[in-house]
């Protein structure tokens, strides 16, 4: 049984019925399909810096459940050991090429692995590390009742954290601000959620990552 860093039972929130379903078809069709790009960007991360292609990271997911959150590596090995869990702008620690991975958001695809085996979901709210969720009010870890997502209102809101988050202050201004905003904006969007209402948030992000 996977460990849970929460005791008290979330809200009765829970993800449309339908949603579990379009989440398999869509992961497995997804990974299906990007399998070639898969193995060219992970050769391009290996030779461009040391180390694995891919990094696990440790989130907490539904009901307060830890769970290894997969991405394309974007920062050069140990640099969770050397810095803070959340990046900043010109963090150091991001290799050339993850710099372009985070910005096309190309280094998320493989959280597609997470949504087939059912960890997460292709809309839900971002999964945080533990010592933030650690600082949550009882509302808002009403937002662990929810799986989590590859993409949520929050996400699509702060496309470019990184770079608002900047200075000696940054984590001042990530728990007392953005974070609790972030988690505003979730929990509203939890709150009468349908199949429909997840798909037009998709396609908000699909529409937002063409744009850029």
């Amino acid at each position: 049984m996977a460990k849970s860093v929460v005791s008290e039972p979330p809200a009765n929130i829970k993800s449309p019925p339908l949603m579990r379903g379009i989440d398999l078809i869509a992961s497995s069709v997804g990974l299906l399909l990007l399998t070639p790009l898969f193995v060219i960007m992970g050769f391009a991360i290996r030779l461009t810096s040391k180390g694995p292609a891919f990094y696990m990271a440790e989130r907490v997911g539904q009901e307060g459940r830890l769970f290894k959150l997969y991405k394309f590596r974007s920062m050069y090995v140990g640099a969770d050991r050397q810095g803070p869990e959340v990046t900043v702008r010109g963090d150091r620690r991001i290799t050339p090429l993850g710099r372009i991975l985070r910005h096309t958001k190309l280094d998320e695809l493989p959280q597609l692995i997470n949504v087939f085996r059912g960890e997460m979901s292709l809309v839900g709210p971002r999964p945080e590390v533990p010592r933030y969720v650690a600082l949550y009010t009882p509302e808002q870890r009403q937002v662990l009742a929810a799986r989590p997502g590859i993409t949520s209102p929050a996400s699509l809101y702060y496309r470019e954290e990184e770079d608002i988050l900047s200075g000696d202050d940054w984590e001042t201004v990530y728990r007392n601000q953005i974070m609790p905003h972030k988690l505003a904006l979730d929990l509203a969007s939890l709150q009468g959620r349908t199949v429909w209402t997840d798909l037009g948030i998709i396609l908000s992000t699909i529409t937002a990552l063409i744009s850029e």
